[in-house]
Order: C-alpha cells, then sequence, then structure tokens
C-alpha cells in the first residue's frame, strides 16, 4: 500500500472516530448534558449570549441563543429554572440540537421543559429529520410558570438529529422561551391487549417523566395516533394539552399512569377502533380526581358510535374514582371514541386542573340493548 493511500486511510479512519464520538447512543432519561449543567466558557459568552456553534456541550445552537443560570433576572424578574441551575433561551429563530443513536424503525418519545418569557403566542418545533411538530406554549399550566411537554418520533435511521427550533421572529430576542431538562424514552408500538379492543388503555405507556417533576407532562395535539407520545391516542384541539400524571405524585385509579383533562371542551381524548357495524359493544373506564388539590364539580362525557355518557364526579381534591360503563352498537366499521372535560377547573394556586381518566376498556358483547352504568 503507498504512503498516500495509508494517509487517506487512517485520515478516513479518524474522522469515522470523530462522526462515532458526536453521535450518543441514548438510553431513557435525560440525554447527555440534557440539563444544559455543563455550560460554555466565559470566553465563548458575551454576557448570557452564547457566542459559539458549538460552545455549549453536546449541544449545536444556531441564531441567538443565550445560556441561563439560576437566579437570572429580566425585568426585574427572576427567570427560574425548573431542574438545576442552567438553562438556554431561544431567541428569534434560534434553535438547538443534538445527533443521537436510536434503534432504527424503534418509537420515541421527546420530554422536555418550557417556560415562555413574554406575554406572546410562543411556540416550539420540534424536529427528528422530515418528522416535526409544532408545540404551542402560550397557555402556562403550572403555577410555577414552567410546564413540561412531550413529542414522539419513528427513527428512520440509527443516528438522528433531533431539533428544537424557536420559529417565532419578535422585536425583542429575549422574548424567547426558555428550555431545560431534555429526556428520552423508548416507546412500545401501540398494540391491542388480550381482553381489551382499545390500545394502550391503561396508559401504562407515555412520554417520560422527570423524577422530581411536580407537574406531570403534557401531551400536545395531534390528530394521528400512529407516532404519539401517548401511543394508541390522539389528542385533538388547535392549541390545547392533556396532562400525562403518574402514582408518585398524583392519585390514579389504576396502575402507574393516567391522564387528566386540564382543557374542558377545548381538548379531546380520542382513539379509533375497528368495529363491525351492528355489533353490540361495552365500554368502561374510570373518572377520579388526582389528588393535587383540585377541588370541583367535574363531568366527563364520553362519546362512540351514536351513544354518549355523561360521568359526574364530585372532587375533594384528595383522590378517588368511580368507573363508568357504556353500552352501545357500531353504527360502521371504524368507530372513534372520544373523552372530554365538560369544564374548566382551576386550583387556588392558578394551576389548570381537571378530572382523571384510567383503565380505559372495549369488548365486543351479546346484549344489543344500550345501557349507561356506574360504579
Amino acid at each position: 500500500m503507498g504512503m498516500g493511500m495509508q494517509c487517506r486511510c487512517m485520515t478516513l479512519l479518524v474522522l469515522v472516530g470523530v462522526a462515532a464520538r458526536a453521535v450518543s447512543a441514548v438510553t431513557d432519561g435525560l440525554l447527555p448534558n440534557g440539563n444544559f449543567k455543563d455550560g460554555p466558557a466565559k470566553s465563548q459568552l458575551n454576557g448570557t449570549v452564547v457566542m459559539g456553534r458549538h460552545s455549549i456541550p453536546n449541544w449545536e445552537i444556531s441564531g441567538f441563543v443565550e445560556y441561563i443560570q439560576s437566579g437570572h433576572q429580566q425585568g426585574g424578574m427572576i427567570v427560574a429554572v425548573p431542574e438545576g441551575a442552567s438553562a438556554v433561551r431561544l431567541g428569534n429563530d434560534a434553535s438547538i440540537r443534538q445527533n443521537i443513536g436510536v434503534t432504527r424503525r424503534a418509537y420515541y418519545s421527546i420530554t422536555f421543559s418550557a417556560a415562555r418569557t413574554c406575554a406572546q403566542a410562543e411556540k416550539l418545533n420540534v424536529s427528528v429529520a422530515a418528522d416535526s411538530g409544532v408545540l404551542p406554549v402560550q397557555t402556562v399550566y403550572s403555577s410555577g410558570g414552567w410546564d413540561s411537554y412531550s413529542w414522539a418520533f419513528r427513527a428512520k435511521h440509527s443516528a438522528v438529529w433531533l431539533t428544537i427550533h424557536n420559529p417565532g421572529v419578535e422585536e425583542d430576542p429575549a422574548c424567547g422561551p426558555v428550555i431545560d431538562a431534555i429526556a428520552i424514552k423508548t416507546l412500545q408500538p401501540p398494540t391491542k391487549t388480550k381482553g381489551n379492543m382499545l390500545r394502550n388503555g391503561d396508559f401504562e405507556d407515555g412520554p417520560y417523566i422527570f423524577p422530581d417533576c411536580p407537574w406531570g407532562v403534557l401531551v400536545p395535539p395531534m390528530d394521528e395516533d400512529n407516532c404519539s407520545p401517548l401511543p394508541g391516542w390522539m389528542i385533538m384541539s388547535s392549541t390545547k394539552v392533556v396532562k400525562y400524571v403518574d402514582a408518585p405524585r398524583y392519585r390514579v385509579p389504576h396502575g402507574a399512569r393516567a391522564v387528566e383533562l386540564v382543557a374542558g371542551r377545548e381538548t379531546a381524548l380520542v382513539q379509533e377502533v375497528a368495529t363491525v357495524a351492528g355489533r353490540s359493544y361495552r365500554l368502561q373506564f374510570y373518572v377520579g380526581d388526582a389528588a393535587n388539590g383540585c377541588k370541583e364539580s367535574m363531568v366527563v362525557e364520553a362519546f362512540v358510535a351514536a351513544a354518549n355518557l355523561k360521568v359526574q364526579y364530585q372532587s375533594q381534591g384528595t383522590g378517588g374514582y368511580r368507573r363508568a360503563i357504556l353500552d352501545f352498537v357500531a353504527v360502521g366499521n371504524l368507530t372513534r371514541v372520544v373523552f372530554q372535560s365538560l369544564h374548566h377547573h382551576m386550583k387556588v394556586d392558578g394551576t389548570l386542573c381537571g378530572p382523571v381518566v384510567d383503565d380505559m376498556s372495549l369488548v365486543s358483547v351479546r346484549k344489543r340493548a344500550a345501557r349507561r352504568l356506574f360504579m
């Protein structure tokens, strides 16, 4: 082998090694430096503005990006950092991205915490390759001003770029949203289980929830269920969400996970199921409260085929639930199951809240007569 060929081979090996080190093989939890604990060197900062494209370890930035530390003030107000001591703010048309190693064809959810910094309709565009979703962040659901959001994708390659982009263009670049605590979780493909026609009817599979997060994870609007952070389910809304909650911090009727309907009639939890026209079916589900101080008279309405059921629940804010049953006859080969909260609810501290739904099941029955039962 000639000297020139040896040099070219050596260069290729070095480049491959550098590329391999640049791709982080991820496991469930925070991405590498996902909480921005490792920040830029002082020489790479102009005040809070990050100067270099690769100044934040494990991340690549574009545009006006600020590195915000706990205690930072803007307009006389302290900008809170929810997960640790540091975060980033994305200005006009700014983005952050990380190259991550994944399993090809596997499903993943992304969870991150975000807060708006100005009274405007802020949005964030989350993308992996050609898959993207615009997440509205203008509504603040928790009293602390921070909320955790989720998004999902199916990996088409073994290494992908995850990008979070602020598409807004405002006069003040410091009005962009603040981002912190970015995590990933592998999702199971949504499949039906024995004895239940609904997929993920108990909500046990869903986005990553941070261990110390007191506010759950918001699942944004999406009209497709093939790649949802809540596998099997669609969230029908223009800008509102549902909240994914877990047993360590909330009271859930069954298992370890449930869904809290926090946006009234503005949001619907939906799943489409293959049925046989003229055949009878039974839908069962729990309605309760999350023991989070939401003291309200709540009503959840379920719609399926030509039937509907309003389930009333008087919440004391300390946890509890009731079982509801709705028998119906399918009118087509595809039936949409829909759940909505009829009212908006708010805790005394300003946190938006609502009824919890859980452990939903749908089965075929012999009986044709429709009935509505509560247990």
